[in-house]
């Protein structure tokens, strides 16, 4: 379902966070900060949606350009964001499948499959690149 966007809302929220290309650590810290707040956000709105992947999407590159990932494996980079979030294995059974599945992709035993790779990107707020 697509929904509208209001242009006088998305204008306000763009006004209240300000969104810019990061390029400092603490720029990425007020951003992360904005997107756990969003996230924590009910019933968040078509403009708030829209500026939460636009606050991902500058995340991303942002992380991508100053913390390289090189030699990392789908599975480590899981276990890295799981120990930086407080996630324990339990609270993926929902997200990517029963407690056998998740115990044997965190522990290398499983490859992460695409649909797998798109719910813990969702979940995490993450590319799905980083899980395959």
């Amino acid at each position: 379902m697509t929904h509208t966007i209001n242009g006088n809302a998305y204008a306000s929220l763009l006004a209240e966070f300000q969104p810019k290309v990061i390029v400092t650590e603490e720029e990425n810290e007020r951003v992360l900060e904005a997107v756990e707040k969003l996230l924590g956000c009910k019933d968040r709105t078509p403009e708030q949606n829209a500026l939460l992947d636009l606050l991902v999407f500058l995340i991303e590159k942002f992380e991508q350009e100053h913390y390289q990932l090189h030699g990392a494996t789908p599975q480590s980079i899981l276990q890295h964001l799981m120990e930086a979030r407080g996630i324990k294995q339990k609270d993926l059974v929902r997200v990517i499948g029963s407690r056998e599945v998740v115990s044997e992709v965190v522990n290398s035993k499983r490859s992460i499959s695409k649909a797998q790779a798109k719910a813990l990107a969702d979940f995490f707020s993450v590319s799905p690149e980083l899980f395959i």
